[in-house]
């Protein structure tokens, strides 16, 4: 954005120092309509309509943008106390059934691994 922050003001110093360069008069016609003022003034005019153009063409989008970060965001709150809901109830269902708990604890390092039913049945060896 920063980028062409500076591109933009680049573009609008080279304008406005090409204009001041060329000041001689000018006649522009459009229809039935004519204007007679300098180059400068002319383009000057030219390029504040093209930039209230291409603003008012990029709000639509740049709104929806913010619309859609803000119901994400309202989204990430309410899926945020939902866990902390779930969490809470899984505290409560712990301290209620310790044996569940700890089945559920994960194996010790250094627990004998799964030896398999082949193993079982086929014994040793």
């Amino acid at each position: 954005m920063q980028l062409l922050l500076i591109l933009g003001i680049v573009f609008a110093i080279g304008a406005v120092t090409f204009a001041l360069q060329n000041n001689g008069p000018v006649t522009v016609t459009l229809a039935s309509w004519q204007y007679d003022s300098s180059v400068a003034v002319v383009l000057l005019a030219t390029l504040a309509l093209g930039a209230l153009i291409a603003g008012l063409v990029s709000t639509p989008s740049v709104l929806k943008g913010q619309w859609t970060g803000t119901r994400l965001r309202r989204q990430i709150v309410i899926l945020e106390d939902e866990k902390a809901v779930l969490q809470e109830r899984i505290r409560d269902l712990e301290t209620f059934m310790p044996e569940v708990a700890a089945a559920s604890a994960p194996i010790a390092e250094g627990a004998a691994p799964y030896v398999g039913m082949r193993a079982i049945i086929a014994g040793p060896g």
